[in-house]
């Protein structure tokens, strides 16, 4: 198992390279000078700008900043904005509104999706089956914008539920409700599809009938035997999704006003601050493989015929 963590580990690297590349070759080619938007309308001294074109590299080839980025990186260090602030500082104080909004969301999702799945797979073929088909099907059609819009006017302003903040984190936990759900529509109407047809699937299994023709009761069947084995393709789903919602976070904190990684990454893109931007999507890389990982260790702990060597 050691030996399969570290060679998992070790091919990560080069995606971390390659994705860190990418999205340094993006921020890099963007139009506009980043020295001049700092400085916004107003004239900046020459003097000063030949100061910071310097201290950031800026004079030099997108190569040679990239190579200075990366040196930085392993050392730990994601560099700092042209207003002089550590961008760990700032991924610290933001990251946690996003991590925050990502788990609610993923929360959310495993047990609405697998809930849903579970009842519509039991009654594969009635009314409730189609209903929850066509409600997922409503979620997915319905863009994230317009569906996070609609829950703010309509609980917000038109009915004033309280206990649903429709901005900021002030509420604590129960600021993220409302975001966490936008955040995780479509993610579970896809899980619930998921699950139903995992399940159904699953239930039409020799070993299933076997169990059923032994007089076991249908909730240890249902709960102990095909659950547990329809589970794999949704631990797969689950693990990949997570990074998913910390990217789609940009969206959703952007309507709920929340101070996450998300409308930080969004006003790093605006000033061309590449450290910033660079940083933000290698900690979002790193989680995305980890939380693969974490999934593959997993299977062995759902499939036990499943060996890792």
């Amino acid at each position: 198992m050691s030996r399969y963590i570290i060679r998992r580990l070790i091919q990560a690297i080069p995606v971390l390279l390659g994705a860190t590349l990418l999205i340094y070759a993006i921020v890099f080619a963007l139009p506009g000078d980043p020295i001049a938007a700092l400085a916004g309308e107003k004239r900046m001294d020459p003097n000063i700008v030949a100061i910071l074109r310097e201290q950031y590299h800026l004079n030099d080839p997108f190569l040679v900043q990239y190579w200075y980025y990366l040196v930085g990186l392993f050392r730990g260090d994601f560099g700092t904005t042209f207003a002089g602030i550590p961008v760990t500082d700032i991924m610290a104080g933001k990251f946690q509104v996003t991590i925050n909004l990502a788990l609610m969301a993923l929360v959310m999702e495993a047990i609405i999706g697998v809930g849903l799945g579970l009842y519509a797979a039991l009654r594969h073929g009635k009314a409730q089956d189609s209903l929850v088909l066509a409600s997922t099907l409503v979620l997915i059609s319905v863009p994230t914008l317009v569906t996070g819009f609609v829950l703010q006017l309509l609980l917000g302003v038109k009915l004033g539920v309280d206990f649903f903040p429709v901005a900021g984190v002030a509420e604590g936990w129960r600021s993220y409700l409302l975001p966490g759900f936008v955040l995780a529509g479509v993610s579970i109407a896809y899980l619930t599809r998921l699950t139903r047809t995992s399940l159904v699937e699953t239930l039409r299994a020799d070993y299933i009938r076997t169990a059923v023709a032994k007089g076991l009761p249908r909730r240890r069947v249902v709960g102990r035997h095909a659950l547990r084995n329809a589970l794999i393709p949704l631990i797969t789903y689950l693990g990949a999704d997570l990074g998913t919602l910390m990217g789609g976070a940009v969206i959703t904190e952007t309507i709920f006003n929340l101070p996450g990684i998300g409308q930080q990454l969004f006003s790093s893109v605006y000033l061309r601050e590449q450290s910033v931007v660079v940083g933000i999507v290698t900690v979002l890389v790193l989680i995305y493989i980890l939380a693969n990982l974490v999934v593959d260790l997993l299977y062995a702990v759902l499939d036990p015929r499943i060996r890792y060597e």
